[in-house]
Formats: structure tokens, C-alpha cells, sequence
């Protein structure tokens, strides 16, 4: 088993050219939260997306809801940084997650624009990609890695 140091050094070195901290696969981030290390999920799905399809299974103190878009409509959340500055601080360890890991990129990269330091995009997000009859949580991400969730 990795510990916590060798999981965040993993995740930098996927990619020197990020402009964040860097990645975590799925599992990686499962095991930073389980360390109770002071990591933090924060899910930048829509409410909807959170309350119609599931949510990642950790206590509450070390999770942030906070939407890159909305629903309905899929505007960009124009208070993402004040909202994410009401549940995070800028020196905490965050794993953004999304759907498929494409929102959680773009979030990881304004929150580290933002002062934040320790940004890291979980792979694969929540879903994964869809598979090749159109269907979701086949090809990747935490529900596919057989990771605790809750479902809607």
C-alpha cells in the first residue's frame, strides 16, 4: 500500500505540464481520503447530478459540493472560487471530482490560479467515459473501481 506521500508524488510526476498540482486515479484518491489525512473531496457536479446519480461515500468533513456548472442550463458557476473558499482553505490537499474528469480539470486549475496549492484532478471522475453502447460507470472512474458511493 502507498502511503500519502507516494500517492501525491505519483499524482505530480503523471504530468509536469499541468497547471495544478497534478492527478489521482480513482483508488489513490480512495486512499487519501481513508488515511483521514486532512484531504479533501470537493464534487464539482451539479446538485442534480449529485442527487440524481450518487455521491461518493466519506464523512462530511472532508467533502465540498461546490458546482462548476449549473443545472439547468450548464452555466458556469460564477461564484465557484467564493464558494469553494466557504468550504476549503488554499493549503488543504483537494481532489476535484466530476463526471468523467473534464470539470474537475478546469476547477483544479482556476482553484490553483486562485491561491490554491495543493489541486489535484481525480482521473476518470465519478462515471468514467461512456462505454460503447452509450452507458456510463463501465469504462472508468470511482463507481466502476468498485469504490464506496452512495446511490441516488
Amino acid at each position: 500500500m502507498s502511503t500519502i506521500t507516494e500517492i501525491l508524488a505519483r499524482a505530480r510526476s503523471r504530468d509536469a505540464a499541468l497547471p495544478y498540482a497534478g492527478a489521482v486515479t480513482p483508488a489513490e484518491a480512495h486512499t487519501l481520503l481513508s488515511a483521514d489525512s486532512g484531504v479533501k473531496l470537493i464534487d464539482v457536479r451539479t446538485n442534480a447530478e449529485r442527487d440524481w446519480v450518487g455521491r461518493v461515500a466519506i464523512p462530511a468533513s472532508q467533502h465540498g459540493a461546490v458546482q462548476w456548472s449549473t443545472y439547468p442550463g450548464g452555466v458556469p458557476n460564477p461564484q465557484f472560487i467564493e464558494q469553494l473558499a466557504a468550504v476549503a482553505n488554499k493549503d488543504e490537499v483537494l481532489l476535484f471530482l466530476c463526471r468523467s474528469g473534464v470539470r474537475s480539470r478546469h476547477a483544479a486549475k482556476l482553484a490553483t490560479e486562485h491561491g490554491y496549492t495543493q489541486c489535484y484532478d481525480i482521473l476518470e471522475g465519478f462515471e468514467g467515459d461512456k462505454d460503447a453502447e452509450g452507458h456510463r460507470k463501465q469504462v472508468g472512474g470511482w463507481c466502476k473501481a468498485g469504490l464506496p458511493w452512495l446511490g441516488a
